[in-house]
């Protein structure tokens, strides 16, 4: 049973959590979107969210509170300056988890998140246009570029009508 049991503590002591937690949620405010696993994702997701809140209040205990958590000040100020504003009518949910692949060498389920309905929340590199992450596996071929000091090579029909 799981009677009083409210955070998963992800095989790390108290101080390394918060540690993890802190650089987790300074990246992404500051970026938009990371890439993480899907437990340390949702793990993540009450913390991110009640920073956004904190912001939300926008007054002199709220920014102390958050200079506490957040380890960058330019975080902060972009925190307060820009992404909480965006988010003054929205009663919640201000961040989304997407499952995108297990990863090779553990297999673990990898998962990004990021910011809900603001400009920060641009596709990933290498995704599609609908923002859907490239599959792994696939590589596009990449074409040598011709050497500077080489003739390129003919096709052998070229060569037979000469």
């Amino acid at each position: 049973m799981r009677h009083r049991k409210a955070h998963v503590k992800l095989n790390r002591t108290r101080e390394h959590r918060k540690a993890l937690f802190r650089n987790m949620v300074t990246d992404l405010l500051e970026k938009g979107r990371i890439e993480t696993t899907v437990a340390k994702a949702k793990a993540l997701r009450p913390v991110a969210e009640r920073m956004i809140t904190l912001a939300r209040k926008n007054n002199l205990h709220a920014q102390k509170t958050a200079f506490s958590f957040i380890t960058r000040k330019p975080v902060v100020r972009k925190l307060f300056e820009q992404i909480a504003p965006s988010f003054k009518d929205r009663p919640g949910g201000y961040t989304r988890i997407i499952r995108t692949h297990t990863r090779l060498g553990d297999a673990v389920e990898m998962a990004i998140i990021e910011l809900v309905g603001t400009e920060l929340a641009t596709p990933a590199p290498g995704a599609d246009k609908s923002g859907k992450p490239a599959k792994p596996g696939k590589k596009e071929k990449l074409q040598k570029p011709a050497k500077p000091g080489k003739p390129e090579k003919k096709d052998k029909a070229a060569k037979s009508k000469d």
